[in-house]
């Protein structure tokens, strides 16, 4: 069952909809965020506002896994280089810093 709202005005004192002659009546097109469904309605603003905060966390939601992931990519690769750059100072021969102190002299 599909409960429909009846399209009253609640700026306007709750008079009939005026649709098209209404700067706030508007046409969506998309999936629906909860169904995946297409929408392809047109409709107040206010009442489509429910629907798009959904949409807008679930965006969000996905912003923050990508951003998650890429950190914990970043997180693996700083490792690596930590490795090699370690290991590549433990197979340097050992230099004298000031070469004007002989040592054992």
């Amino acid at each position: 069952m599909k409960i429909e709202a009846k399209p009253n005005c609640p700026l306007d004192g709750f008079k009939p909809c005026r649709q098209l002659d209404c700067a706030w009546f508007m046409e969506v097109n998309g999936l629906h965020p909860q169904t995946g469904e297409p929408i392809k309605e047109w409709g107040c603003s206010m009442a489509w506002l429910p629907i798009l905060m959904i949409n807008s966390a679930k965006e969000q939601h996905s912003t923050a896994s990508a951003v998650e992931s890429f950190r914990n990519e970043m997180v693996k690769s700083n490792e690596v280089g930590q490795q090699v750059l370690l290991a590549t100072l433990q197979q340097q021969p050992r230099v004298n810093p000031n070469p004007m102190i002989l040592e054992n002299e």
